[in-house]
């Protein structure tokens, strides 16, 4: 797909490299493919980008080819917000965000792929951040790998989680600041450690009746499975996570729910807030603990 660049405004002339990396969020990597790709044009006339000084309401145009291992597949998406940069999707529980080499197809990957393509426009699938396969709620996904790389820089970024968990945690809020490590010899498990990576996370109770309670949670690092490794070391697993020790009489998967995204636009810069209701298999054991109050 070619993109187009206007330049702003910037006084003195700049040489391309630093206009696209400063100012677009190019990496080095791709502006390795950038320069390299034979597409580079100034007010459509072709240039060497490596030796292109860029003037302000010069337009840039480039063209970089797909490389993609993902096939694209027509699957459901629902879709809560999109634009010419960004796409928000609300995931389902039971599905993978990107294959793997034992399950290459139905992901969350190969249906955007596919919405691409039925769109006939040419994009790969470029994730912000991870959901575990049981793990419900908004996934933010660029379009153009210069707005992942922006989004991956922006401190603004903001992701907010509802789970539920059986008891009542003391304090009400707290942050869990404990390291996470594999749990050796498996590649699956993590547990805190000493000697693990740094991870915080920040929750609230926002609603308990002694036996469940429900939590919002923001994460400050994004370890794998934080928020589940966190929980089950202060004695209070997700609900439905039998992995971590939570007990599935209630709900057959982990009760975790991505519910609430909010950043600055990395084009527009305006601030974007999203948010997700919680999916009806946790919503019904918040209904039943209420209703059983009331009884």
């Amino acid at each position: 797909m070619t993109r187009h660049i206007v330049i702003l405004p910037q006084g003195d002339a700049c040489p391309a490299k630093a206009y696209l990396m400063r100012v677009c969020g190019v990496s080095s990597s791709l502006w390795k493919r950038i320069k390299h790709s034979g597409t580079f044009t100034v007010n459509g006339t072709p240039a060497i980008a490596a030796r292109t000084m860029l003037h302000d309401g010069d337009t840039v145009s480039y063209a970089l080819p797909v490389r993609s291992c993902i096939t694209p597949e027509h699957l459901p998406l629902t879709i809560v917000y999109e634009d010419g940069d960004l796409l928000i999707i609300d995931k389902p529980a039971g599905q993978l965000v990107h294959p793997t080499t034992r399950e290459m197809h139905g992901t969350v990957a190969n249906a955007v792929r596919g919405l691409y393509e039925t769109r006939g426009t040419a994009l790969d699938f470029h994730p912000c951040h991870r959901l575990d396969r049981n793990t419900t709620g908004l996934l933010l996904i660029a379009k153009h790998p210069e707005i992942q790389y922006q989004v991956s820089r922006q401190k603004a970024l903001a992701r907010s989680y509802l789970a539920l968990i059986a008891g009542t945690l003391h304090p009400a809020s707290a942050i869990i600041d404990a390291p996470i490590a594999r749990a050796l010899p498996s590649i699956i498990l993590r547990h805190v450690a000493p000697n693990g990576k740094p991870a915080r996370t920040h929750y609230e109770t926002l609603e308990t009746d002694g036996t469940h309670s429900l939590l919002r949670l923001q994460l400050e690092t994004g370890r794998t499975h934080q928020i589940r490794v966190h929980l089950a070391h202060l004695g209070h697993p997700l609900l439905g996570d039998d992995l971590y020790g939570g007990s599935t009489a209630h709900i057959a998967r982990h009760a975790l729910h991505s519910a609430s995204l909010c950043l600055i636009h990395p084009r527009t810069h305006e601030h974007l807030c999203i948010e997700s209701p919680l999916p009806e298999d946790m919503a019904s054991i918040i209904s039943s603990s209420t209703t059983k109050r009331g009884s």
